[in-house]
């Protein structure tokens, strides 16, 4: 969908874990966000089961999409794109999602690849640089230079590259906090033992990867964001150890009580702490939570002349 220069346009992401909502108003130099809004909806829960998403599920997801559409209009959006990613593009029933979707709400829900979920977290989080990484970037001038990692619930985008959308270098990793929760993460809080088996599928997924090591990382998206909350903005090999320690010792409604933070994120923390742990030792750097993500390139993208 192309939205014209200066307009407020939504987007609608359908994720492994969350349906998620974004009203911005777009021009052809960034975005200005008006309104942001989640649904847990966990698709990826069962699915690496069943295969499928089950017929109850689907009529979630649609009910959610028409509310954060009327949502989106009372916001003034004059365009609504919707994407969909991991769960349902690995869903053998995943389009049989996006036609209840198109049929009930008039939505038309892209499945977008891993390449294209890579290349699109990357332009969104470029484009929400805080100043102090901008302005690192801009003295470096590397095309290298920013690394991006977007943790989601079926799988976990690493790319590197130059502002504001060069790619130089991606992975679309088959791990997300939801699918490494239900695999290894059992308990509430984890064991000791859950622990080490979810390190050890982390190490195995990122095997064989060999990124260039970008001068500053973001990570972006529903983990880090939360992590945020326990560690403060900087994610570096200290600052994981302590939030794991904090993160394992008590149940999920307690941690998110303490750091007012969504119950069923919290539940899901520990194994979006790891991944970001993995992916911060597989960029030799410091990882920095930053803003932006899929849901901002791709209304990036519809700007573009």
């Amino acid at each position: 969908m192309q939205s014209p220069v200066g307009v407020r346009a939504a987007c609608i992401d359908i994720g492994s874990n969350t349906t998620r909502l974004l009203v911005a108003d777009c021009t052809g130099g960034g975005l200005v966000e008006v309104h942001q809004e989640r649904a847990f909806t966990r698709i990826g829960q069962g699915l690496a089961a069943s295969g499928v998403i089950a017929p109850e599920k689907i009529d979630e997801v649609v009910t959610v999409v028409l509310a954060q559409m009327g949502v989106a209009r009372q916001h003034g959006a004059e365009a609504i794109r919707g994407v969909a990613t991991a769960a349902i593009r690995t869903a053998a029933n995943g389009a049989a999602l996006v036609t209840a979707i198109a049929e009930r709400t008039g939505l038309a829900v892209e499945i977008v690849s891993g390449e294209e979920e890579a290349r699109l977290a990357f332009e969104g989080a470029a484009a929400m640089l805080d100043a102090e990484a901008a302005a690192i970037l801009a003295a470096r001038g590397l095309t290298t230079a920013l690394g991006v990692v977007d943790v989601g619930g079926g799988s976990s985008e690493v790319v590197v590259g130059g502002v504001p959308d060069r790619v130089e270098w991606w992975a679309s990793v088959p791990l997300g906090s939801g699918a490494l929760t239900e695999h290894c993460l059992h308990a509430d809080p984890p064991t000791s033992a859950e622990l080490a088996a979810a390190r050890a599928e982390v190490a195995a997924a990122m095997a064989g990867l060999a990124p260039p090591r970008p001068r500053v990382a973001v990570a972006v998206g529903g983990s880090a964001t939360s992590l945020g909350r326990v560690t403060g903005p900087t994610l570096d090999a200290g600052a994981f150890e302590r939030a794991l320690s904090v993160l394992t010792a008590e149940p999920s409604p307690l941690v998110a009580q303490r750091f007012e933070i969504d119950p069923q994120r919290a539940r899901l923390l520990p194994a979006g702490l790891l991944i970001l742990h993995g992916v911060s030792r597989l960029l030799e750097t410091t990882v920095r939570v930053g803003r932006g993500g899929i849901r901002e390139g791709v209304l990036l993208e519809a700007v573009k002349p």
